[in-house]
């Protein structure tokens, strides 16, 4: 801060250009405070973006001809096996596909403990060269030092977690602080006009999908959605705050009706306005009865504010322009993502799903990611055509499927697009994704989903499975439960997910799935193939992941023992409940087996609006 305005503050008075100084320099703190979790990121995005592959995945989608690729040689398919009978050991160069051995033959929990799976390890003929395909991994900072790693984690609400709170405090502490310096209110109502609109960028980059915050942080604006939401009510309350300093000034002076009249002052009260109805409805009601109304209230507000805002105050418009740009700057990687595409819809009746598959969009994406659709067709409605909606792609790139979504039906838009594939027998690209994480980099991965969450595990396992046939993921064990309120459920993708089990020859994986709904008619048990279970009631993630760390820490002990251990990535997609659960029981894991495993890391796929 200059010396001027350090004299002004001694003075116990700041002027107009002082405080405006005075929420500059808040604001850089700020952002010096965002460098260093950015700082925190390189690590990985440096170990990430080390392969050139990386640097085409997950940034724009688009095509690839298939026809040229040199198809890729598969080990030769096991022998068939009988539900729940443990397989003799083949030769160390026969690989074959594991199969369940629980004591009931049903779940996997048991299974973990009492089979050893170290035959089914592939043995390459050139250590070296092997060595160098494996994609590079670097433990994230909750894996290094886990006791901080299971504060931040804890629970205080449902999807609310400690790290945010702390997010939230440190940023309510410093914008107090510019509130309350040598002011008062009342008194000063001109300070708090200008922390409210010196917040106007940040609220304005949050609110976008595409902002530069999220780009260096590696994460999606989903997960920054939290503090978008926080800014921007501080922002009104501080606005507000403004607002009746200004009022109770008039009424004290019996200059109201005078002052008002002023058109500076009725732009004022035309913003005010814009963002107490913005505010009204954004709470949770019309988020999840009527997001319609919710989105498009934003959108006309926020276009509203600006203009009122700078006639107004034109000393503001830095900050304008500023929040201009980061909204044009959306855009603009909005139309560069942006693709066009006829697609194919199929309804699923069993799970009220529509698949949606896009054979001619191949490529560009990184498993996990999300995309957003618009589907142009007159039977969504008159204004259909203007929703776009998130969906987790349910495939990997470059198969002859394409990019392939499972859009559960949840509501109107949802609703109508299911109706049209049951008639008919229609994109658009954001982020969201697992940042600088590289599943295939853990030695194992553990997926825990819920009912729709489903298309995040297909894509992910489907991904770790194909590198591992390449040579390139250091993946020894893969789980999934998945979690379903019909059994019937797991009817439709039987042959997606039979079709996974076969494929992982050189990585076992196990598939269980749990319905919590009781049924009449249940798929018969003997019929599922080795690898599947089916099992009624909840499932004891605790216990499944800790047969997960004792098969990871087994491998290290035997023939990959030159192979260091880089941990369990635990990912989750599903319910806000089931996140909750998930961090409770990786905050549990005992610290020495944390270590043994080489860390535990969680990943989160949660919607919340």
């Amino acid at each position: 801060m200059s010396d001027t305005t350090i004299l002004e503050i001694s003075s116990g008075s700041i002027s107009t250009d002082g405080q405006f100084r005075l929420v500059f320099h808040v604001n850089l703190f700020l952002v010096a405070v965002t460098a260093v979790f950015v700082l925190a990121t390189l690590p990985r995005a440096l170990a990430r973006f080390s392969r050139a592959a990386e640097w085409g995945n997950g940034h724009i989608l688009h095509s690839v001809n298939l026809n040229h690729r040199r198809p890729r040689r598969l080990p030769p398919s096991p022998p068939p096996q009988s539900a729940g009978k443990v397989p003799a050991s083949p030769p160390a160069d026969e690989p074959y596909t594991a199969s369940s051995s629980g004591h009931d033959g049903v779940t996997s929990e048991e299974s973990h403990t009492y089979v050893s799976h170290t035959n089914l390890i592939r043995r390459p003929t050139n250590g070296k060269a092997a060595e160098n395909m494996l994609p590079p991994h670097v433990r994230a900072w909750s894996s290094i030092l886990p006791p901080v790693g299971n504060i931040l984690r804890y629970r205080l609400d449902s999807g609310f977690s400690a790290g945010q709170a702390m997010v939230l405090g440190v940023y309510t502490a410093v914008l107090i602080y510019p509130v309350f310096l040598k002011s008062d209110p009342f008194n000063d109502p001109l300070r708090t006009g200008f922390v409210a609109i010196s917040q106007m960028p940040l609220v304005y980059m949050l609110g976008t999908k595409n902002n530069i915050l999220g780009m260096f942080l590696a994460m999606g604006y989903e997960r920054l959605n939290y503090i978008h939401r926080y800014v921007g009510r501080m922002m009104i309350l501080i606005a507000n705050v403004h607002s009746v300093g200004i009022f109770y000034q008039w009424v004290f002076e019996g200059t109201f009706a005078e002052s008002m009249k002023k058109s500076s002052n009725k732009w004022a009260m035309v913003a005010l306005i814009s963002i107490d109805v913005l505010f009204f409805f954004s709470t949770s009601f019309w988020r999840r009865k009527a997001y319609n109304i919710f989105f498009g209230s934003h959108v006309i507000c926020f276009i509203l504010f600006v203009p009122t805002v700078y006639a107004h105050q034109p000393k503001v418009l830095p900050y304008i322009i500023a929040a201009s740009a980061a909204y044009g700057l959306d855009h603009v990687f909005r139309i560069l993502k942006t693709r066009f595409f006829c697609a194919r819809i199929r309804p699923i009746p069993d799970l009220l799903m529509t698949r949606v598959e896009i054979p001619a969009l191949n490529a560009g994406w990184r498993a996990g990611q999300h995309v957003r659709i618009r589907v142009l067709s007159s039977a969504m409605g008159w204004f259909g055509w203007v929703e776009a909606h998130p969906f987790t792609i349910a495939s990997v790139t470059k198969t002859p499927e394409g990019l392939v979504l499972m859009c559960k039906k949840a509501g109107g838009w949802t609703g109508k697009l299911y109706e049209m594939a049951k008639v008919a027998g229609y994109g658009r690209e954001d982020g969201g994704g697992p940042g600088h994480a590289i599943f295939a980099s853990y030695s194992a991965a553990l997926f825990a989903v819920g009912g729709s969450g489903i298309t995040f595990a297909l894509s992910s396992i489907q991904d770790i499975i194909q590198r591992d046939l390449e040579g390139a993921s250091r993946v020894k064990v893969i789980e999934l439960i998945w979690s379903v309120q019909d059994p019937s459920s797991l009817t439709p993708l039987l042959p997606k997910l039979t079709s996974l089990v076969q494929q992982s020859v050189y990585t076992p994986l196990h598939i269980s799935v749990h319905y919590t709904r009781a049924a009449d008619t249940l798929p018969s048990k003997e019929y599922l193939p080795p690898g599947i279970s089916l099992t009624a009631g909840r499932p004891r993630i605790a216990k499944v992941l800790d047969a997960v760390i004792q098969r990871t820490v087994s491998y290290g002990s035997g023939v990959k023992a030159s192979m260091d251990l880089t941990g369990v990535m635990v990912g989750v997609c599903g319910p806000v409940g089931l996140g909750d659960e998930v961090a409770e029981v990786v905050s549990s894991v005992d610290a020495g087996r944390r270590w043994a495993v080489g860390g535990i890391e969680m990943h989160e796929e949660i919607f919340g609006w």
